[in-house]
C-alpha cells in the first residue's frame, strides 16, 4: 500500500475492521461523488516520506476541496494550480524566516523528498464540502501514524499550526521530539502568531543539534511548461 517501511509499521492497523470499513466507505464515496485527492494520491504523504526518513511532520486538517487542488500532501497543490491563501502565507513566513523567495508554484514535493511528512488528519474530502469526511475513520488511522512516529527513538520535529493540529498532537513526547506550535497560516489566523514564528529555522536548528542534516526549505521553481 505504501511501498516502504510504513507497510510493516502500519500492518496491524490496516488489518483492523475499522480500517477495512473505512476503505469500503471511501471507495463508495469515490463512486458516488467527486472526491479529492485523486484516488491514487490518498496515501501519497506516507508513500513519499518513509517512517525512518521522516525528520519533520507538518500536520494539516483535511485536503483542499477545490477542483485539482489536493494532491495528497498537506498544504501542497500541483504546479499550475492557483496557490491557496494559507500556502501563500507559508511562503511569506518562509521568506521572513530564511530569506527564501516564494516559488512560482504551490508544490511542496521537494520538502517531502527530504523527509518532511506532509500529513493531513483526514485524507479525503468531497468537492466543495470541507470536512465532509470528518469522523468516518481517518482520524483514528492518522492518530496511529502520529503515535508510531512518537514511539520512534530517533527524534523529529512536529509542526502544529492551529488548535486542531495542536490538540491532535497533544500526546507527543516533548522530552524527545521538538514540537513547534503557532496559530494556523490561514488568512483568519496568520496574524495571531503564525507570522514571526520562524518554524523553518527552528526545525533546522533542532535537526542539526541532534546531528541530522537540515531541511533545504528552498523550493525550486518549475519551468513554465503550460501545466495547469
Amino acid at each position: 500500500m505504501f511501498n516502504n517501511d510504513w507497510d510493516l509499521i502500519l500492518q496491524g492497523e490496516v488489518d483492523k475492521p475499522y480500517f477495512q470499513a473505512l476503505m469500503e466507505r471511501v471507495d463508495e464515496e469515490y463512486r458516488r461523488s467527486t472526491v479529492y485527492p485523486p484516488k491514487e494520491d490518498i496515501f501519497r504523504a506516507l508513500q513519499q516520506t518513509s517512517y525512518q526518513s521522516t525528520k519533520v511532520v507538518i500536520l494539516g486538517q483535511d485536503p483542499y476541496h477545490g477542483r485539482r487542488q489536493a494532491q495528497g500532501l498537506s498544504f501542497s497543490v500541483s504546479p499550475g494550480v492557483a496557490i491557496p491563501p494559507s500556502l501563500r502565507n507559508i511562503h511569506k513566513e518562509l521568506s521572513s524566516d530564511l530569506g527564501i523567495s516564494a516559488p512560482n508554484h504551490g508544490s511542496l514535493q521537494s520538502w517531502a523528498d527530504q523527509g518532511v511528512l506532509l500529513l493531513n488528519a483526514v485524507l479525503t474530502v468531497r468537492e466543495g464540502e470541507p470536512n465532509s469526511h470528518k469522523g468516518i475513520g481517518w482520524e483514528t488511522f492518522t492518530d496511529k501514524v502520529i503515535a508510531k512516529l512518537n514511539e520512534r527513538e530517533k527524534p523529529m520535529v512536529f509542526i502544529l499550526w492551529g488548535s486542531y493540529a495542536q490538540k491532535k498532537g497533544s500526546f507527543i513526547d516533548r522530552s524527545r521530539h521538538k514540537v513547534l506550535e503557532s496559530s494556523h497560516p490561514s488568512p483568519f489566523a496568520a496574524h495571531k502568531g503564525f507570522f514571526g514564528s520562524r518554524p523553518f529555522s527552528a526545525s533546522n536548528a533542532f535537526l542539526m543539534q541532534e546531528g541530522m542534516d537540515p531541511v533545504s526549505w528552498d523550493i525550486p521553481n518549475t519551468p513554465d511548461d503550460g501545466d495547469e
